[in-house]
This record gives C-alpha cells, structure tokens and sequence, in this order.
C-alpha cells in the first residue's frame, strides 16, 4: 500500500517496493519527480559540455542539481534572484535542487576554516573571503529559489579518526537545527520565491556504522522532506560503501526521499537501489564525456581509440540519444581528435541519455516486480570496457 506524506502541495508517495528497493513519486511545486532518479549535475546552472535546457527537455532529465557556493561566487545569488530565481534564469522549469556548499567544506580544506559559527572561505576564482553557515546557507538556496534544498554540513575526509567524526557529525546536527529554523522564517517571507522550497538533511559519519546510526536515528525525529547520506563516494572502497548503507538506510524513514550523494557509476546506483536509496548524482556521466568514454549496455567505450576511426556505427546500437541517431563512432572520433567542442557535447549527451534511461529501466523493474533479475543482468552487461 502506497504511504504518502503532505505538506501542503508537496506529497512523497512510497509506490511499492521490490526487497529494499523503493518505487516512489515526489510532487514538487516545479512537477513530480519519479524515482529511483538521476540528477544531471549543472553545477554552475549548465551541464558542462555545452548542454542546453532544451537538451535536458529531450534526453528525458528530471532534475537538474546546480551548487549554492559556486552561484553565490558567481554570478551571484541576488543576481540569480533579480532574475526571478534559478529555474528563469537558466530557463528550466522541472525541479532543481541545491547542493548547500558543504561538499566545499571538503573539496576546499586548504582554503577554509572550520567554526562553530560556519565556514570561512577563501574564494577559489579570486581569493577573497567568504563566511557562510547555515543561515547564509538556506538564504542563498532561498534567493535561488530550488525546489530542494540541502541543509549545510561538513563532509569529513576519509579517513578521519573517530574523536574527529563525533565531534563534526554533533556540529552538522546542530547547523541542521538552524538551517530548519532558518528555512521556516524564509519561506513566510512575502519576497520569497520559492515558499514551497524544500530541505534535505545529511547523515555524516564517515566509515563508523555506529555514529552514522545515531545521527539517522537523530535526523529522523526532526521530521524533515528528505534524507541524504553524506560523506561517501570520498576515497573509501565500494565494499565499504555498501556497508554503511546496509547499515544506515534502514534507520532513515522510509516514507522519504532517500538521497545518496555524488555517487556514482552504473553499478554504484544499482547496489544503492537495492539498498533503498532513490535519489542519486554524479559527474561521471559528464566528465567521464568530455574525456571521450561512453557509457552503454554493454560496457564503457573509449572513443579516442584508433579502431573506431572507420567505424560507421552509432555510440550504441539501438540507442535513441541525439548522438546516437545521427552521428557515427569515427565522426565522433574525429571530433574528438580535433579538439572540436561539439565531439564532447555528443558524448555527454549520451552519457546522461544513458543514465537516465537506466533509472527508468530502474523505476520498471521495480514496478514488476523483478529487480533483482534486472539489477544481476544489467551489472554483467556493464561491468567493463566494451571492445567491440
């Protein structure tokens, strides 16, 4: 039986479930979210590799996820807001959500400082300083006007001693107490743009199955629109992955959104999922794209390699991404090899074609009943390089 969760217009609704893997819909006031889903990353408000809004529409995206710190350094929230918020200002119109900055906490440590009172940054564009906490936070992520917001926390490194892992997973609950009230004296606000805007708490914890319990345990009880789990995909094994996850989601409600961040490859999402995660993002998709490799059913291509460079075939036969419709592997190749911008832009497109055709494979599978057979089939056809 489905079990749903209100606020105001805003609904979580738990389809079904096939073992721990979680079918679900989120309405938002930007549209309904199916999950398991795949948010494309745009960190800046743009997929790097010259990826439009109008091609987001067409390779069946449903969220685009964009970063509160790298807007706030430029162009600049109140910027973004004079605009009427990011969804204008970028021109999408579906749901976005907001990475809070605390990722920076961990990808800029030799250019911050630590306090109970936030974060102090030095600029990664020009060096000049910048403060932000929880309360800068929720008000950036407010002038953006997101759909979903992140609360701010600090990402420890991997490893960190325990003593360490404690004490900052007790700071990020306290943040995540002001980034609450926070939140609800912003979306009352008449000047506010969103007033539906979500948020999202992290579960830290770094490797210790026993913190990482404690903090969902803690988390759960502020009854908040989503869960994520936090601080992984950050230099520990995969194996080490999965057991803080079979560890940890169980603890994390059931009725929400279940949030792994910046994670990850094709099998990394199809573990997660079967662990009850549904909501998933990763550069790799992008990245792994502007570097020449595509992803496809039966395994990953390196299209610099000289063998394709009279290969008349598509990326992928059979797939329908606007790459693999028209253009062949030696076209691309050729792209590629002339530093031309457009031989990146085809691949990335079908990188995220790919992605978000498996989350709809995903939601299927799910739907019928037959996950696991799906996720075994789909785990040995991508499990490696594709030399044909």
């Amino acid at each position: 039986m489905a079990k749903e969760r209100m606020k105001g217009q805003i609904m979580y609704k738990l389809i079904k479930k096939d073992g721990k893997a979680k079918r679900g819909e989120l309405v938002t006031v930007h549209g309904t979210i199916q999950t398991p889903v795949f948010m494309n990353v745009g960190t800046v408000a743009a997929i790097k590799g010259a990826v439009s809004t109008v091609d987001l529409e067409e390779i069946g995206t449903q969220v685009q996820l964009s970063n509160t710190y790298h807007l706030h350094v430029r162009p600049g929230d109140e910027l973004i807001k004079k605009f009427g918020g990011l969804h204008k200002f970028m021109v999408w119109d579906k749901p976005i959500l907001t990475d809070s900055g605390g990722f920076q906490v961990f990808s800029l440590a030799s250019m911050r400082k630590i306090k109970e009172e936030g974060v102090y940054f030095k600029s990664h564009i020009d060096g000049h300083n910048i403060f932000m906490g929880p309360e800068e936070s929720m008000r950036i992520q407010s002038n953006l006007g997101s759909t979903i917001a992140m609360a701010f926390d600090e990402c420890v490194p991997n490893p960190s001693t325990r003593e360490y892992t404690m004490a900052s997973v007790q700071r990020t609950t306290r943040w995540l107490e002001r980034c609450k009230k926070e939140m609800a004296r912003l979306n009352s606000l008449d000047d506010t743009i969103n007033k539906h805007q979500l948020l999202f708490g992290i579960n830290q914890g770094s490797t210790y199955e026993d913190i990482r319990i404690e903090h969902a345990k803690v988390i759960s009880d502020m009854d908040l629109d989503g869960y994520a789990i936090g601080g992984l995909a950050v230099g520990e094994s995969h194996e080490e992955m999965y057991r803080i996850l079979d560890a940890t989601v169980p603890y994390l409600p059931d009725n929400k959104p279940t949030y792994l961040m910046g994670v990850g490859t094709p099998a990394n999402i199809l573990e997660a999922v079967d662990r009850g995660v549904d909501f998933f993002d990763c550069v790799y998709p992008s990245r792994n794209g502007r570097h020449g490799h595509a992803y496809t059913n039966k395994g990953k291509l390196n299209l610099m390699n000289a063998r394709f460079e009279l290969d008349d075939r598509p990326i992928e036969e059979g797939c329908n991404c606007p790459a693999c419709r028209t253009y062949s592997r030696a076209y691309i190749r050729h792209l590629l090899k002339a530093k031309e911008m457009l031989g990146l832009r085809l691949i990335v497109l079908h990188n995220l074609y790919f992605y978000n055709t498996m989350m709809k494979e995903i939601r299927d599978a799910i739907d019928n009943g037959n996950y696991q057979d799906y996720k075994k089939e789909k785990l040995l056809k991508t499990g490696g390089n594709y030399n044909e």
